[in-house]
C-alpha cells in the first residue's frame, strides 16, 4: 500500500531504529514508546489487522512476538511484558496496518493493563451469542 506509513516503516523507505528484520518482519523501537524498549512487529506486506493475514503468517508474527519480547526482557531487566495487538478503531487500532506492541514493563514505572468493565453475562445474551457465534470447527 503506497500511503501506508507502516509499509514504507517496514521496508526500510523511513529509516527506523531496527531491532529485528527477516523476510516477512522487521522489528522497530516505537516513535512514541510507552516505556523503555517499546517495540512494532511490522510485517513488510500490508494486511490491514489480523483477519486478513495469512495463517502461516499470523503465526510467524506471535512466535517472534514471543522469542522477541523474551529478549527484550532479559536484555532491558524488565520485570513484565505487555503484548497487545489491536484490531479496528473501536478496539484501539489507529494504524490500519497489522501490528504487535511488545511493551516491556519496569518495577518502578507505571502498571498498565487492558482494562474493561466487567458485566455480568445474562441468559440471554449467552444464548444469543452460543446461537450466533459456535462452531463445530474452524
Amino acid at each position: 500500500m503506497s500511503d501506508c506509513i507502516f509499509c514504507k516503516l517496514a521496508n526500510g523507505e523511513i529509516p527506523t531504529a531496527k531491532l529485528y528484520e527477516d523476510d516477512d518482519f522487521s522489528v522497530i523501537l516505537d516513535a512514541n514508546p510507552a516505556t523503555k524498549g517499546h517495540a512494532l512487529i511490522l510485517p513488510k506486506a500490508h494486511y490491514a489487522d489480523i483477519t486478513e493475514m495469512p495463517e502461516e503468517l499470523t503465526a510467524k508474527a506471535f512466535v517472534l512476538a514471543k522469542k522477541m519480547g523474551s529478549h527484550l526482557k532479559e536484555t532491558l531487566e524488565a520485570d513484565g511484558l505487555n503484548i497487545v495487538q489491536n484490531n479496528g478503531e473501536k478496539a484501539g487500532q489507529t494504524v490500519f496496518h497489522f501490528h504487535i506492541h511488545l511493551i516491556p514493563r519496569y518495577a518502578d514505572g507505571p502498571c498498565i493493563v487492558a482494562n474493561w468493565v466487567q458485566n455480568p453475562l445474562s441468559d440471554e445474551t449467552r444464548e444469543e451469542v452460543i446461537t450466533k457465534a459456535s462452531v463445530k470447527a474452524l
